[in-house]
């Protein structure tokens, strides 16, 4: 079986709604969502970034924004920030939950590449702790905490303003040059990041904003769980021009297998069939080249394609490639 390592998931949040049965959720599954350890091992899959990401009251996954989103073109209005006081206790809680799956022996929050490749060779699910949307962080002093707590990825942005920034909406047709660039804040969160060397993620960020991590950061670019936004233009997308300055570093797009990010019409609709996801898979390898394109699913954080419906299901996705 081939292995996956996944460049973004948003699990943890199921784990914190389990309370005190978070880790048997991870250890046996519940019947719900696209993941646990039962069908990452199905699936080949051997770790992943496991995102800290605090909800909006009012959220894509809604009701309203749901049937919206089913009947283009749409245009949700960006959610209002959430101040640090909020987000804070509830991303506390989510890394405190990853903390604890590490405790069960089976998963390892990995904080080096030597370490992710041990943790892997062991049998251990190699987690690498991102935060989406840095609305926890209040300044550069907490960013230096969160990093020996063992973050190594962090997104500016969620698809809402932050003190750093500003996330595009969920938007279709759309392009993503919506809003401002990074605040003076951001910039500084940008240059520690790098001394650091904390990820940079630029999924969910505005094009403004996705120019000034260009020109500031000296790390290879990476958009952990987008699309092609020639093939889907959605906000949510990227450019041409966009995989082009991510090539140019030396960086890297994980493709996201959002339903609603991958079919043609933008309908937040289950995918049928490989065809259109090898579409987009086939623009990112002309683009970046091999070594430039990941799999970064959005696992229990959107709606996947019909074949591609939990873990499990990635030797069919390989089998598709192949």
């Amino acid at each position: 079986m081939i292995p996956v390592f996944d460049g973004h998931n948003d699990f943890i949040q199921r784990v914190v709604a389990a309370g005190e049965d978070g880790a048997r959720i991870w250890l046996e599954g519940d019947g719900t969502g696209h993941l646990d350890l039962p069908r990452a091992r199905a699936g080949g899959l051997v770790g992943g970034f496991f995102a800290l990401w605090v909800p909006s009251p009012a959220n894509p996954n809604d009701v309203e924004s749901i049937a919206l989103m089913q009947d283009p073109p749409f245009h949700l209005p960006l959610p209002d920030e959430i101040a640090h006081d909020s987000a804070l206790p509830f991303a506390f809680r989510q890394a405190a939950a990853l903390k604890m799956l590490e405790r069960t022996g089976t998963l390892e929050v990995v904080t080096s590449a030597t370490g992710l490749r041990r943790a892997i060779a062991e049998n251990r699910f190699a987690a690498v702790m991102h935060m989406e949307g840095a609305e926890a962080i209040r300044d550069m002093d907490a960013l230096h905490l969160w990093h020996a707590a063992g973050l190594r990825s962090l997104g500016p942005v969620w698809s809402r303003p932050t003190a750093y920034g500003e996330g595009v909406p969920f938007a279709y047709p759309a392009g993503p040059d919506i809003g401002a660039g990074l605040t003076p804040q951001g910039r500084d969160l940008v240059r520690e990041c790098n001394v650091l060397r904390i990820m940079l993620d630029l999924s969910h960020l505005n094009e403004a904003g996705f120019d000034d991590v260009a020109r500031l950061s000296d790390a290879p670019l990476v958009a952990s769980h987008s699309c092609v936004h020639a093939i889907c233009p959605s906000a949510r997308n990227l450019t041409d021009r966009q995989l082009q300055v991510i090539r140019d570093s030396g960086g890297l797009v994980g493709l996201n297998y959002a339903s609603s990010f991958l079919r043609e019409d933008g309908k937040r609709l289950p995918l049928k069939g490989f065809d259109t996801i090898l579409r987009h898979l086939d623009r990112l390898l002309a683009v970046l080249g091999e070594d430039g394109v990941g799999l970064g699913s959005d696992f229990d954080g959107a709606l996947m394609p019909e074949e591609l419906a939990d873990a499990a299901a990635l030797p069919a996705l390989i089998r598709a490639m192949e």
